[in-house]
């Protein structure tokens, strides 16, 4: 008996992958496309509102990978790691939370995964290599760029992620991509996320979420008041390379800058 193919769109609670899924429903109707979310339970509040709107629009629902709390999340994978924190490094965050999950979910079916990846950026975004897989860019495909994906989310009515207000990608809260200055944003915006990242690291064993400073460091007041006048300093150098013009720009200024560092599957 021949498998049925199956039509997979991985969402991540950020931009693009929510602006792909309601590309595919406004322009590709017919197909029936499987919407999952890889849920480590360490997302950001504000992840879980965004997810909730896009279902919304969408008419169905998201299916969570790892959505009992009894599987093995990121503290089963951490004991596992002997406390070692994931890293630029080593990575084993988004294998053990993100694409192996994904994998025993589709198992050996033929799927065509629908990525995110934008006519302007130049990646694959591919995050397995299963032969079952086969791989598919409907943005690179109809030429959609960052400021369409702007655009496409506020003729929605879905519109941007709130957590852009001081953020500028989705993910763990304890992401370690994050720039200083969103770590702050966490700090003020969700301490108690903050302080349980605090809690995993172990300064006197180098297990720290940012290379050679803890988040005990970075909370002081005289230090944070140090990234915050950075911040403002990095501002206003590219707001004097070129004003704001595209709505892109108008809602993550120059936030985003360096999206495109993170993990492919996290924060599309």
């Amino acid at each position: 008996m021949t498998e049925s193919l199956r039509h997979v769109l991985l969402v991540s609670g950020g931009k693009d992958s929510t602006a792909l899924a309601i590309h595919m429903k406004e322009h590709h109707p017919e197909i029936e496309m499987e919407y999952l979310f890889c849920d480590t339970h360490k997302e950001l509040p504000e992840t879980y509102e965004y997810l909730s709107r896009l279902e919304a629009f969408l008419g169905k629902p998201i299916t969570r990978l790892l959505e009992d709390e009894h599987e093995r999340g990121f503290d089963y994978w951490l004991d596992m790691y002997r406390g070692y924190l994931p890293s630029p490094n080593m990575r084993w965050c988004t294998r053990q939370l993100k694409i192996e999950p994904f994998e025993k979910y589709i198992g050996t079916d033929p799927v065509k995964l629908y990525i995110a990846i934008r006519a302007d950026e130049h990646r694959d975004g591919h995050i397995t290599s299963k032969p079952n897989v086969t791989p598919v860019y409907p943005f690179k495909e109809a030429g959609i760029t960052r400021e369409d994906v702007f655009r496409l989310l506020e003729e929605s009515s879905v519109g941007i992620p709130k957590y852009y207000e001081w953020r500028s990608r989705s993910g763990c809260t304890f992401c370690f991509f994050q720039r200083s200055i969103e770590w702050v944003g966490l700090l003020e915006r969700h301490p108690d996320r903050f302080e349980e990242a605090m809690r995993y690291e172990k300064p006197e064993e180098g297990y720290t979420w940012r290379e050679g400073e803890s988040l005990a460091e970075l909370a002081r007041p005289e230090r944070v008041l140090q990234i915050k006048q950075e911040e403002e300093k990095r501002r206003k150098r590219a707001a004097a390379r070129r004003r704001p013009k595209t709505l892109a720009e108008a809602f993550t200024g120059e936030m985003d800058s360096e999206e495109e560092v993170g993990c492919s599957i996290c924060h599309l």
